[in-house]
């Protein structure tokens, strides 16, 4: 297997573009391959632009008829048919939508094909991530679940256990969907909890279709407000043994930024030296559990000038290893670019000045009647026994 890793871009993925008035702002895709240039981390790995995902990929996950609906809704954002879920105030239909939506879902198998090729050990595409798309619809800003679609491409080539882990604050609702009752893929995913977030879903009852999907899901709610040390604890207290235990071949991981305390869509109080300590343990959990093989996709993240280009920048450093350090200061010819492009002013450092950040460690002990602990606690008596672990 090759030591290098791989960065999935093409400057076409900024057509995913839902219009100026929409939170997901292709500005972000942008500002963060620029700071990846700026730090030097584009010759620390290999930049490559994949084909589009073509109908057959697509297929993989998606319904023939959603995919239609798609095209129709490209070509002409007239006939976008809300029945899918596309002209909605989410899922604005755009000119070029099914390209731009199949660009990244291209990029997203692309790096699955080739981490289990080993043509590259790691690889990552931060423009994917968009876990919410369902088969035959549209739903929370995303498409084409170019997540599922790059595990369903593992599977096809002969995978027999693929692990998802999704960070988003997001439940990752459309992976979930998708490999619902397929027992060779175990989803985890941490997210605010549904009662406070879209898209109220993720419920730690959430376990996996009956029978031989039963426990193949594992769903962590987190209380409104969780901030560094909670979201941590919850993570090494649930991510770590089920992996362990299911031994993937191939670690994908989902690293939305949007649990950052200045996102304007959500509620956790996630510092960047948090999300960056993640980052972190994913990278040592695929090494320690399916043989460094790793692909590591975006996701959400609102703050698009102050908190994603960092972040991301942060997860290329470490597939690359070549971490960027915390206190890092922020190359002032990307700050010219940010300002440039937005006309807002960039920040200075690489994080949020908490590093290291510190947390309890679940085997430690709990507090029964602290929120977060509830949270594991559920997510631990729901999953753990149908995996024959101990709650």
């Amino acid at each position: 297997m090759s030591g290098r890793a791989l960065l999935m871009w093409d400057e076409a993925v900024t057509g995913y573009d839902f219009g100026p008035q929409h939170p997901m702002d292709p500005v972000r895709l942008a500002l963060t391959m620029g700071l990846v240039r700026s730090f030097g981390l584009d010759g620390a790995v290999d930049v490559v632009a994949a084909r589009p995902a073509g109908d057959s990929t697509l297929r993989l996950v998606h319904r023939e008829d959603y995919v239609a609906a798609v095209k129709a809704a490209s070509a002409d954002p007239r006939h976008a048919d809300q029945g899918y879920g596309l002209g909605t105030v989410d899922d604005p239909a755009f000119e070029g939508m099914h390209e731009a939506s199949a660009l990244i879902a291209g990029q997203s198998v692309a790096a699955a094909e080739a981490v289990w090729r080993g043509e590259a050990e790691h690889a990552v595409n931060f423009a994917g991530g968009l876990h919410h798309a369902m088969p035959g619809a549209a739903s929370g800003f995303c498409v084409y679940n170019d997540a599922s679609l790059a595990i369903a491409r593992l599977l096809e080539l002969g995978a027999e256990r693929v692990a998802y882990v999704d960070v988003d604050v997001h439940h990752g609702d459309g992976v979930q969907a998708a490999f619902w009752e397929d027992p060779r893929v175990l989803t985890i995913s941490l997210h605010e909890h549904p009662r406070t977030l879209f898209p109220q879903t993720g419920w730690p009852e959430e376990t996996g279709a009956s029978g031989p999907g039963e426990g193949g899901a594992v769903n962590v709610a987190l209380p409104a407000g969780t901030g560094d040390a909670g979201w941590l604890r919850a993570f090494h207290a649930v991510v770590p043994e089920l992996l362990a235990d299911f031994r993937p071949q191939v670690l994908v991981t989902q690293h939305g930024a949007d649990t950052h305390f200045d996102d304007p869509l959500a509620h956790l109080a996630v510092s960047l030296d948090a999300q960056r300590a993640v980052q972190e343990a994913c990278h040592e959990l695929a090494h320690a559990h399916s043989g460094g093989r790793w692909v590591a996709l975006g996701g959400g993240g609102y703050a698009v000038v102050d908190v994603v280009p960092r972040s991301w920048t942060h997860l290329v450093g470490i597939a690359a290893h070549a971490p960027v350090a915390p206190e890092t200061v922020v190359p002032s010819s990307w700050r010219d670019e940010v300002y440039a492009r937005t006309r807002q002013l960039g920040p200075g450092r690489m994080t949020d000045g908490r590093w290291p950040v510190d947390f309890r460690d679940w085997s430690a002990g709990y507090d029964p009647a602290d929120r977060l602990d509830q949270a594991v606690l559920a997510t631990r008596r729901a999953a753990f026994p149908l995996r024959g672990l101990l709650a």
